[in-house]
């Protein structure tokens, strides 16, 4: 009888749990408990799902850490479908199209020495794997050895716990050029590794020491495949395998730095883990991440919406990451992925403009304006040691994507803290008109067509320039981020006025025929062949029904070209009613962008790549803002899960992260370069931003829920609000946001043309 009340109790907890997980639960005190790094981990080179690894680091750490189960040089360097590791790799991956660069890994083995990675490579299992952002675990079967990791922004601790047995670690170094050497006497390993792919000079190096608390039993490098007894080694691949005697249980603890600058730097960058143990390090890992995550507060969720909202927050807080160090002296010094000199100040990287200037960095201009600073004087840097400001940098400039979109994450970070930047904002400008105006030393870089846009307003599609519309279209829109600059640094009257016309340039490719983006010829007509839904040839991963919308700083002009508000609105519904079909692009096939549109079934939606992720605000700036609502919740909903395959597409360096962390406060930055953020749907009952400036921002929707996602009514501080769009610096303020939510459109409020957020066309005199 007994046994059978401790069965019921034990059912009714498990009935209370799952009760718990679908209905709204006060928030951990402890974010960093609800982050998954494993989320998005189930992807491959057909079907992204974020197309991330578990990232087992600092925020903006220069250097990552992470389990590896592809082969070296594999950008798929974890796959959650994988059943083994081959090393834990300190990585400074991007994303896998990037790939990789000075990466090095540690590898555990026991009994017979196996020092290839295929040989070494060990079964695991998920069920023993513990990821958290600052704390990795996980038990290798073929070895009996569970391995520990916990990082600083530039280190790093390991601990091994051993059988009884003979054992091993395996450094390698990679190939394409990298050297090891054996100190016993130090119980020290060190070495570099030159790996990369592309976007370094030539004396690129991440120079790597290693330390360990045991004597070594003995010490071989290895030079490609040839093991020896020497302690050095030079070559395409080197690498280095320490031998120790070990007692059942035994931990073997090692410390690991780098340094991109020398190995004296790298020595100088381990000290970060000097001052504490293992589990000390690990404990102020765990406390920074919760002092970051929980600079966003939640109440009135799901636990499920609370870890992805977490998750997407951790992935936020990761790129651009750092790229200086701190010299003997305490001094920011940096390695330069430019010209290859050792210069002071700041330096960032890894990260492409063309995703994360939409959401990424108003993030950050938002929750971490400081930071942003310092990102500002890196692009600085960044252009006086290149002449070009990046528009994707892996570590340096790297010839992918399309468009100038540096201006507009220069003019945003100004133009929303402009009372208390301290970096040289003329010399930034400088650098934006020198992008808009010269083609660069690669696609890329500068603006690709240059002379075509200046001179007829377009890029065409004639003239050997793929992507042609999307380079006109975002062009367009970076004028208008110079635009704003200008006015706010009083350039002349000429100049700004250049600019402000050449942000009307998406007109020159709209064809009110079809009512979309089209391709245009140097003479004028339009290209015959025409679909709005075939991708690729004049638009960058995507199609003209995505690019129509890349408006960001003129919606009212281009629904003045559609005809009107519900000419406009009706080709926004489009979108979502045409049916999810996908056409092979000529000469290139299906790629995954396609296949994850078609699978999420929300039409012609695309919220897996970039382009569209703004679409669904744009009900906002014609008078039905519950569209907005309804749609914003469907695709957080639907298209976000705290799960191995919880992204619809790439994550793209927090970009589709930042845009969940948004959507779900209830506010997006349709147009960086503006003041404005439109108004969605807020998903949590309460949210409070902790700002940099010590205010508060609270966020109350007490009555929200799956099936209330309208906003009836809005209170800013007490007064009724009826606009669609929040101001920056009001928001900065502090103050609080209220939301009446309730289950059917509110049809009356945000219709008045009054309410609607900017349009460049709205401006007098224009």
């Amino acid at each position: 009888m007994q046994r059978l009340k401790k069965q019921h109790y034990f059912y009714l907890l498990i009935l209370l749990c799952c009760t718990l997980n679908g209905q709204t639960v006060p928030a951990s005190d402890e974010p960093v408990d609800y982050v998954n790094p494993l989320m998005g981990t189930d992807s491959d080179y057909s079907l992204s799902s974020g197309n991330v690894y578990p990232a087992i680091a600092m925020p903006w750490g220069m250097n990552f850490w992470t389990p590896q189960t592809g082969e070296n040089g594999n950008g798929w360097t974890y796959t959650y479908n994988a059943r083994k590791i081959r090393g834990f790799k300190q990585t400074h991956q991007p994303s896998p199209w990037m790939n990789d660069y000075g990466q090095f890994s540690l590898m555990p083995v026991t009994g017979k020495l196996r020092f290839k990675e295929e040989e070494r490579q060990s079964w695991f299992s998920h069920k023993a794997e513990q990821a958290t952002p600052y704390y990795y675990r996980v038990y290798l079967a073929d070895h009996d050895v569970t391995t520990e990791i916990t990082p600083t922004e530039r280190a790093a601790r390991f601990r091994f716990t051993f059988p009884e047995n003979d054992s091993y670690i395996v450094i390698d170094a990679f190939d394409r050029g990298s050297y090891v050497k054996v100190i016993p006497e130090e119980r020290k390993v060190i070495g570099y590794t030159t790996r990369n792919s592309g976007g370094v000079p030539e004396n690129f190096k991440n120079y790597f020491v290693i330390e360990f608390d045991k004597a070594f039993e003995s010490g071989k490098t290895f030079s490609d495949s040839l093991l020896t007894d020497k302690l050095e080694s030079e070559a395409d691949h080197a690498g280095a395998v320490i031998a120790f005697k070990t007692a059942a249980g035994e931990q073997i603890n090692a410390r690991v730095a780098s340094s991109f600058i020398s190995f004296e730097q790298a020595e100088r960058n381990l000290e970060e883990t000097a001052s504490l143990d293992f589990e000390g390090l690990r404990q102020k890992g765990r406390d920074t991440w919760n002092k970051e995550l929980g600079r966003i507060a939640l109440e009135g969720g799901t636990t499920d919406q609370y870890r992805t909202f977490y998750s997407c927050l951790y992935r936020s807080l990761l790129f651009p990451r750092s790229f200086y160090e701190y010299d003997k002296d305490g001094k920011v010094v940096h390695y330069s992925p430019y010209n290859g000199e050792v210069r002071p100040g700041y330096m960032f990287t890894d990260t492409g403009f063309w995703d994360t200037f939409r959401a990424l960095f108003p993030f950050l201009n938002l929750m971490y304006p400081e930071l942003n600073e310092k990102m500002q004087e890196g692009l600085l840097h960044a252009y006086e040691e290149s002449g070009w400001l990046p528009e994707w940098a892996s570590p340096g400039l790297r010839n992918i994507m399309i468009g100038n979109n540096s201006a507009s994450v220069v003019s945003e970070a100004y133009l929303k803290n402009k009372d208390s930047y301290s970096y040289d904002i003329e010399t930034l400008y400088e650098a934006l008109i020198h992008g808009a105006n010269n083609e660069g030393p690669m696609t890329a870089v500068g603006r690709a067509g240059v002379e075509y846009y200046n001179d007829l307003g377009y890029v065409p599609a004639d003239v050997d320039i793929r992507q042609n519309v999307s380079r006109t279209l975002e062009y367009a829109y970076d004028d208008f981020a110079i635009y704003q600059l200008a006015k706010a640094l009083k350039r002349p009257k000429k100049e700004i006025k250049r600019y402000k016309e050449r942000s009307l340039n998406y007109k020159k490719v709209y064809d009110p025929e079809t009512k979309f983006m089209r391709g245009k010829l140097r003479n004028g007509v339009f290209v015959k062949e025409f679909d709005p839904i075939e991708w690729g040839r004049d638009f960058t991963e995507g199609n003209s029904m995505h690019y129509t919308w890349s408006v960001f700083h003129d919606i009212q002009g281009l629904a003045d070209l559609m005809g009107g508000r519900e000419a406009f609105i009706k080709q926004l519904d489009t979108v979502f009613t045409s049916p999810s079909t996908i056409t092979p692009r000529k000469g290139g096939g299906i790629i995954h962008e396609m296949r994850e549109m078609q699978v999420a079934d929300m039409g012609q939606y695309a919220h897996g790549n970039q382009p569209i992720q703004h679409m669904i605000y744009l009900y906002n700036y014609a008078g039905e803002p519950w569209k907005t609502q309804y749609w914003v919740r469907e695709t957080v909903n639907r298209m976000y899960w705290p799960t191995p395959d919880g992204y619809c597409g790439d994550e793209d360096n927090g970009q589709t992260s930042a845009w969940y962390v948004f959507s779900a406060l209830g506010f997006y930055p349709v147009a960086p370069a503006t003041d404005q953020y439109v108004i969605g749907a807020p998903l949590f009952k309460k949210a409070t931003l902790r700002l940099e400036n010590g205010n508060e921002l609270i966020l109350n929707a007490p009555d929200n829920s799956d099936t209330n996602r309208y906003i009836r009514k809005m209170r800013v501080n007490g007064k009724t609000y009826t606009k669609n769009y929040l101001s920056h610096k009001e928001l900065m303020k502090g103050g609080v946001i209220d939301f009446d939510m309730g289950d059917t459109p509110e049809k009356t409020r945000g219709t008045d043309e009054k309410d609607f957020p900017y349009s460049l066309s709205n401006e007098k005199g224009l």
